[in-house]
């Protein structure tokens, strides 16, 4: 077993390194899941096939993307380079014209100019100007854009934040995951000081579209249960710290041999606390885009099981983005008891019709539940304080054609925002190009960092003034 009873009683884990396929299959048809290989879990019996069918699903998957982890990665890269290749020599055509000249651009994958494959999407650097610090708006503008540049290298990230933003950068981690063995948690840290503000931001990246161990993370619906707190995602808890074989020990315990990179959770605590302890009014807050945002409200739930007070304390908002649902209901329950003690801030936003916001569904089979205050923007950027998304579980024949109706719109808003909002709203090839894909599939475009970007500065602020949890 992989983790301690004195952790987690009832528990529920998928091990598809230890796949058998016969097991596999006959998880389907048998309700005994005492004895698969692959599974281990408190109970014996799962006699909800719904439950067996989503855990064949998830073994299945994972496995997938273990098989062909590095072809994908390799598609990435190479996707990657021709985006850079295009952006350093202007385009296509001056391309090919320094090609034949023997004076072609080659990007440096580690450079301030290399632009991952999200950043494509949205190339803006700057701030909002119009958003003082003063405005209501001015965390939520602030963390989305730190939530997009976390896609980025640690030389992008130094440019854009000491050059751009005239703020002081901390730092770029990578750090590990006991479970698939390997860094594949990244953050980073900058600092948002004026003479009556201090302000750590910590932002977690959220999945990579060719990164297979992020999409593990994302696909593993094992499950822990902390007493006293609820059920919570396996797959998020492990990419932020789960020790294996000890689980959320107050302190990192270095058991594996193999472990080449800190533990995001742990490490993270110390910083805060080393940055924390030399001003006595200095705050910080929380925020990441899709896995990143599963992983910036997991953290201080895990703050709050570990009775951290102080850092509970200084805790300013969580900020999340596009993110997915995280724990059941009595983990909902548990974090909006610690976040109104505590004074902190939670706002969940979420864009129009963004399919990750609506995943792990919310039913019976998976009992995954959204909690606090959630922000939720239409295609016109126009915000309402809601308790669930629409459609929250996203796949309904119903909805299928309002959705393919409304991404049409966002098409054609795509060439017309520029003339309504301003050169700051232009949009380029790469996200008009997904913009057609959304007019099959409308909750990928949708959950792009461009329309959060957008959503956070053209929404109203009145929003904010309004009380957490309020619902229309």
């Amino acid at each position: 077993m992989d983790c301690d009873k004195g952790f987690s009683s009832r528990y529920m884990i998928l091990k598809p390194e230890e796949l058998r396929l016969f097991d596999l299959f006959n998880i389907l048809f048998s309700s005994d899941i005492g004895k698969r290989k692959f599974l281990d879990s408190a109970e014996a019996k799962e006699e909800s096939f719904e439950r067996r069918w989503l855990i064949f699903i998830s073994i299945v998957v994972q496995k997938m993307l273990k098989l062909f982890s590095t072809p994908l990665s390799f598609l990435g890269s190479m996707i990657e380079m021709w985006l850079n290749l295009l952006s350093c020599n202007g385009n296509f055509f001056r391309l090919l014209f320094n090609l034949l000249r023997g004076r072609l651009i080659i990007p440096d994958k580690t450079s301030a100019t290399f632009i991952s494959f999200i950043g494509n999407f949205d190339k803006r650097l700057e701030l909002d100007k119009d958003i003082a610090r003063e405005d209501s708006r001015y965390n939520a503008a602030l963390s989305m854009m730190a939530s997009k540049a976390s896609y980025e290298n640690k030389a992008y990230l130094q440019t854009i934040v000491g050059d751009y933003w005239k703020m002081e950068f901390l730092g770029f981690y990578d750090y590990w995951n006991d479970y698939q063995d390997k860094d594949t948690t990244q953050v980073f840290l900058f600092r948002d000081k004026t003479d009556n503000k201090d302000t750590t931001v910590i932002a977690f990246r959220g999945t990579e579209p060719f990164d297979a161990d992020a999409w593990c993370s994302d696909f593993d619906i094992s499950w822990y249960e902390l007493e006293g707190i609820g059920r919570i995602h396996g797959g998020y808890m492990k990419a932020l710290g789960l020790q294996k074989s000890t689980g959320w020990p107050k302190e990192e315990i270095n058991q594996n041999d193999s472990r080449k990179a800190p533990l995001a959770y742990y490490d993270i605590r110390k910083i805060l606390k080393e940055i924390l302890a030399k001003n006595n009014e200095a705050k910080y807050i929380v925020t990441g885009h899709s896995l990143g945002g599963a992983l910036a409200i997991l953290f201080p739930a895990i703050l709050a099981f570990h009775d951290e007070k102080m850092l509970l304390q200084k805790l300013e908002g969580v900020y999340t983005f596009g993110q997915p649902r995280v724990g059941d209901e009595s983990f909902g329950q548990y974090m909006e008891k610690k976040l109104k003690e505590n004074d902190i801030i939670y706002y969940r936003f979420v864009y129009n019709n963004d399919m990750v916001p609506r995943l792990p569904y919310d039913d019976s089979a998976l009992m995954f539940k959204h909690f606090g205050t959630c922000i939720y923007y239409n295609r016109h950027y126009e915000p309402q304080v809601v308790k669930e998304e629409p459609n929250k579980n996203y796949f309904s024949p119903l909805r299928a054609i309002p959705m393919m109706i409304n991404a049409l719109m966002e098409l054609i808003r795509s060439f017309t925002i520029v003339h309504t909002k301003g050169p700051n709203y232009r949009e380029g090839w790469f996200m008009r190009l997904f913009r057609f894909i959304g007019l099959a599939v409308p909750g990928v475009p949708a959950h792009c960092p461009q329309d959060y970007v957008n959503a956070t500065r053209l929404g109203s602020a009145q929003v904010f003034l309004l009380p957490q949890n309020a619902s229309n």
